[in-house]
């Protein structure tokens, strides 16, 4: 049984001024928190008789487990369509330093820039995860990836992946690697030479890359409509054109 000061905590993370009190985020449902309890201890976790007895295996760490009925789940649930376990998981604690570390390693990075849709960062995250991304580091003026919407859409790529929240133009001036970036007046990414290490930038969706950040912007890329030069969509979802660019980075490595 869930108690009634259990479920208001759990509720209050749903605002971000608690997640960040309380350093602790809700992942909800049978495959997204079955994914993300090998990596990390829970700090509680309730879910229903049926899930307890499938999956005790992956509770040897939690501290507190609650068997539930689906109307007491349906009280604590963040979502509109609550599913079999929910649990509360720790907010992993990254540096200003750990995150100058992370460029100085020569990998492949994704930054945003400002990208304030929670479902895109979310999805951002998940194409981070399919194509072997394991860092993003995230202006603070991107959307908070512990987000009820991001932490759904990522489908457990927090399990893998890590985020850094930082002042994304000082450690962009760290980098030893050179910083991509999209733009309409860019380089076809198709005729580009690409590395195999770097930090691709993404920005707003509606104001693109900022202006700090666009000066420390090595290589300008462009990714072509076609017919070249005809009349299309404005420009792409950022979420599409992150998959677009890392899948053409992995073609090439």
């Amino acid at each position: 049984m869930i108690s009634k000061a259990r479920i208001k905590w759990i509720k209050s993370l749903e605002m971000r001024k608690y997640r960040l009190q309380h350093k602790a985020f809700v992942a909800e449902g049978p495959k997204l928190v079955g994914e993300l309890l090998p990596y990390s201890t829970p700090h509680y976790v309730a879910a229903t008789r049926d899930w307890l007895l499938a999956n005790r295996h992956l509770l040897q760490t939690a501290t507190e487990v609650d068997e539930v009925s689906r109307e007491e789940l349906e009280r604590a649930s963040l979502l509109r369509t609550p599913q079999s376990v929910l649990a509360v998981m720790p907010i992993p604690e990254h540096t200003r330093e750990e995150a100058i570390q992370a460029i100085a390693e020569k990998q492949l990075i994704v930054a945003l820039d400002g990208v304030q849709d929670p479902g895109n960062v979310g999805t951002i995250l998940r194409i981070c995860d399919w194509f072997g991304i394991r860092r993003v580091l995230c202006s603070d003026g991107t959307a908070d990836i512990y987000n009820p919407k991001c932490v759904q859409s990522c489908m457990g790529a927090l399990a893998r992946v890590e985020v850094f929240y930082c002042n994304l133009p000082e450690v962009l001036s760290k980098a030893k690697v050179p910083v991509f970036g999209t733009f309409l007046d860019g380089t076809d990414i198709y005729g580009e030479e690409l590395s195999d290490s770097g930090i691709i930038v993404m920005g707003n969706e509606g104001n693109g890359i900022s202006p700090e950040v666009e000066r420390l912007v090595s290589r300008r890329l462009y990714i072509p409509n076609y017919p070249k030069g005809s009349l299309t969509t404005e420009s792409l979802n950022v979420a599409v054109a992150t998959g677009i660019v890392c899948a053409e980075f992995r073609r090439r490595s």
